[in-house]
């Protein structure tokens, strides 16, 4: 069966399929806010650990600087020259890394839960294929991607260009300048092109999300055939269901017919309503066996009269009770008063003919 045309896929998806595509790790996502919080929390670093880092490295590079020619050259001293400046460079730049790394995280998070899947690990021979790879690289996505990153190089460089040019002076100064004078300027710098940075990243970020929102939207949609059988597995076929309806009605309109012979009464309109009543002494009130229209009411006075359960015909009676009271529950009182009436008069009249019988 060939696949459905995107053109076909003309239907917003359901919560379900939205469901399925998260499970598989297809999710909205743009590359950009994760940049956004990792330049954020860049520029937290620099702000507030950016001193302090750089003046321990500064400190422990300057020993050495200061008088490399006095640094000895064996084996031993060159070791603990290393593994020195190693966990002192790693300690100063421990806290930045884990802000970046926690920025970076927070980046994904504000965008989709946490998903765990498998799915893209699975080995597929079409990522093999040079001609799906020639697709990627030179697909409309691809394009767009490229599209994409040159804007935010222009508006960028355009921010850091602004922001530099009126330094340009100093800038040129700084190779002549002491180191810790230098430290200063270069973090007020750096903090100034982030803050800019960040505002116009800001708005590109926001931009970029709701495209690839809208994108991934655009690939989950769904064709009216697909909601269909969705909806076929989901709440089951149609067909089955009306057939189980039928089956689960018949099967119940055998029990009532059953229950017919044990009534007391049927009391009928004459061929339109069939309402079928039990009394039995004890008893609060009389239940209703069975009930009908029409050809089932016809059926229920065929089984009284081969049973001999006595027929009455009571037209409002019949059609009150019908709409009034369901299968094995008791009659409301406002009928009380007319069904002991029938019950009454069929108790009579089954005992005269008792009588009658013992007599002969």
């Amino acid at each position: 069966m060939s696949e459905e045309n995107d053109s076909e896929k003309t239907e917003e998806p359901t919560h379900r399929k939205l469901e399925e595509a998260a499970k598989r790790g297809d999710v909205a996502k743009s590359q950009e806010i994760s940049a956004w919080f990792v330049m954020l929390g860049g520029a937290m670093c620099i702000g507030l650990m950016g001193s302090s880092s750089a003046g321990t490295i500064m400190h422990a590079l300057k020993v050495y600087l200061a008088a490399p020619d006095q640094i000895p050259m064996d084996r031993d001293h060159l070791r603990a020259m290393i593994l020195h400046l190693g966990a002192t460079i790693f300690g100063a730049m421990a806290m930045p890394l884990g802000v970046l790394i926690v920025a970076a995280l927070a980046g994904n998070l504000v965008q989709h839960a946490p998903v765990f899947s498998a799915e893209n690990m699975k080995p597929s021979f079409s990522k093999l294929s040079p001609m799906k790879g020639l697709e990627r690289l030179f697909g409309k996505k691809s394009l767009v991607n490229l599209a994409k990153s040159i804007v935010k190089f222009v508006v960028v460089g355009a921010v850091v260009f602004q922001i530099a040019w009126p330094e340009r002076g100093r800038l040129a100064l700084m190779m002549t300048w002491d180191v810790s004078l230098l430290l200063p300027l270069v973090r007020a710098l750096a903090l100034k092109m982030f803050t800019g940075v960040i505002a116009v990243m800001a708005i590109v970020a926001g931009v970029d999300y709701l495209f690839e929102r809208m994108q991934w939207m655009k690939k989950q949609r769904m064709s009216f055939q697909e909601i269909k059988d969705e909806y076929r597995q989901s709440e089951g076929d149609p067909t089955v269901k009306a057939k189980l309806r039928q089956i689960r009605a018949e099967r119940s309109r055998k029990r009532m017919m059953a229950n017919v012979p044990k009534a007391t009464v049927v009391i009928m309109n004459p061929t339109h309503y069939a309402v079928a009543l039990k009394y039995e002494k004890g008893m609060g009130a009389p239940v209703c066996v069975a009930k009908g229209l029409d050809a089932i009411a016809l059926k229920i006075r065929a089984i009284a009269e081969e049973n001999g359960v006595a027929v009455v015909e009571n037209p409002p009676l019949a059609r009150a009770l019908h709409a009034s009271v369901e299968i094995d529950q008791e009659i409301q009182p406002d009928h009380y008063k007319a069904v002991a009436e029938v019950i009454g008069y069929v108790m009579r009249l089954k005992a005269k003919i008792g009588g009658r019988r013992r007599a002969r």
